[in-house]
């Protein structure tokens, strides 16, 4: 597992992944990747899932480690880990992929996608339009678009060809500026607030809460990373957030079932 150190993390991962997406290209090429795109089985309806379950609606996170803290979890087994998220009432899971920083696999996202019945997010650093191709081919019902990373015009080209796949897109923001470029994409885009600086890795809840006035009303809004427990949930949904992405608080706690009942639970 790669490390990334201070301000670099960001940049750091960006720069591998641009060599990833050159070995897609070289191995498996354009066309032979929108061939298994389109080969793949229908993709579940991500979105409908998450307003089915609103305002209390969780994606449960898959996730082995990160650059920030390490190695999550040990005992790290995609099968179980996917079962008891469906178990305890997760509307959607999040599937990391990334290797080099995050210890996942893109075979976790299939293995989880079919262990848990559930629509499944590849949370990965999407670049490139193969990329989408590829996480379509892998199973992906909805793809992440990171707004720091991407131009507006990338915005706009990857978010179209998700959807044009079938796929739901979550575009995933950490400040006002980014917010406002969001509201250029379909009303069909799921808006999300990353509590976590992506370039020193900490988190506060006050970031979504920072940025809910300015949420556009006819959107679909996820909370996403520092969420720990039913108090957070709370004070979310006061900011108006109905969906909340959690995966390192259920990632380090015995059984992820028990932490997401617990963190939808209302007070006696």
């Amino acid at each position: 597992m790669k490390s990334a150190v201070g301000n670099n993390v960001l940049a750091d991962i960006i720069a591998d992944k641009r060599g990833e997406i050159d070995a897609l290209y070289r191995d498996v090429g354009a066309a032979a990747m929108a061939d298994r795109a389109a080969a793949a089985s229908a993709p579940r309806d991500f979105a409908g899932a998450l307003a089915a379950t609103a305002p209390a609606a969780v994606i449960g996170e898959i996730k082995k480690a990160s650059p920030s803290k390490g190695l999550i979890r040990t005992d790290f087994d995609v099968t179980w880990l996917a079962e008891r998220y469906a178990a305890g009432g997760a509307a959607c899971l999040s599937v990391l992929t990334d290797c080099d920083y995050f210890q996942g696999r893109a075979a976790y996202l299939a293995e989880a996608r079919h262990a848990s019945g559930l629509p499944a997010l590849r949370k990965d650093f999407m670049l490139d339009p193969i990329q989408i191709d590829e996480s379509r081919a892998l199973g992906a019902d909805c793809i992440l678009l990171i707004v720091a990373t991407l131009t507006d015009a990338q915005l706009i080209d990857l978010a179209a060809h998700a959807e044009a796949l079938g796929m739901a897109v979550l575009a995933e923001v950490h400040d006002r500026a980014e917010l406002e470029r969001v509201k250029r994409l379909p009303e069909t885009t799921l808006v999300g607030v990353n509590n976590r600086d992506l370039t020193t890795f900490e988190t506060t809840l006050t970031t979504s809460e920072t940025l809910a006035t300015a949420m556009p009303a006819d959107r679909l809004t996820i909370s996403e990373s520092g969420i720990h427990n039913a108090d957070d949930r709370r004070r979310l949904q006061r900011a108006g957030f109905g969906v909340f992405l959690v995966g390192e608080s259920f990632m380090r706690q015995p059984d992820p079932a028990t932490a997401l009942e617990q963190l939808l639970a209302e007070p006696d």
